[in-house]
């Protein structure tokens, strides 16, 4: 008789047991990615002051078809045609970018005149316009320099 209450504490005791280590693990299942979220990027604020159109290259098209090389008509004249890219001036609190969209055969047209909000991350500009779509975009940072109200501040401190 003392040997079934034995065992009956014994597996009232590996019941608790078990239960406590389920609801422990439940609650770093809950818990451990709410933790380990990332925190949303940080923006800087600009404003877009230009845009251009510049040429970055050209496209070159053949004039050759299938049949024609194959009859031998086709002359070997291709078709060139500059390429204009949207090139943006774009006026941050201390440095002025001039910034060109990485994504050559779609790019966004953007708001000039407008606030928008920047970020660097390693070697690249990702932009967005809050008032527009709020779609973050790449950019590829052509130059910077260093604004001239900017350096009068500083040397007056």
């Amino acid at each position: 008789m003392d040997t079934l209450i034995e065992q009956q504490q014994e597996t009232r005791t590996w019941r608790c047991a078990m239960k406590a280590g389920l609801a422990l693990a439940g609650l770093i299942l809950v818990v451990a990615p709410i933790t380990l979220a990332k925190d949303p990027p940080d923006y800087d604020k600009g404003l877009l002051l230009s845009m251009e159109s510049t040429s970055c290259g050209y496209a070159e098209r053949d004039s050759k078809s299938i049949t024609g090389q194959i009859i031998g008509t086709d002359s070997s004249h291709k078709k060139t045609q500059e390429v204009l890219c949207q090139e943006y001036l774009m006026q941050a609190e201390h440095i002025t970018y001039r910034i060109r969209p990485k994504d050559d055969k779609h790019p966004a047209l953007l708001p000039i005149g407008e606030a928008v909000q920047f970020r660097i991350h390693k070697d690249k500009m990702f932009l967005r316009v809050p008032e527009g779509d709020g779609k973050e975009r790449e950019y590829l940072v052509l130059s910077m320099q260093l604004r001239q109200d900017s350096k009068s501040t500083k040397s007056n401190q």
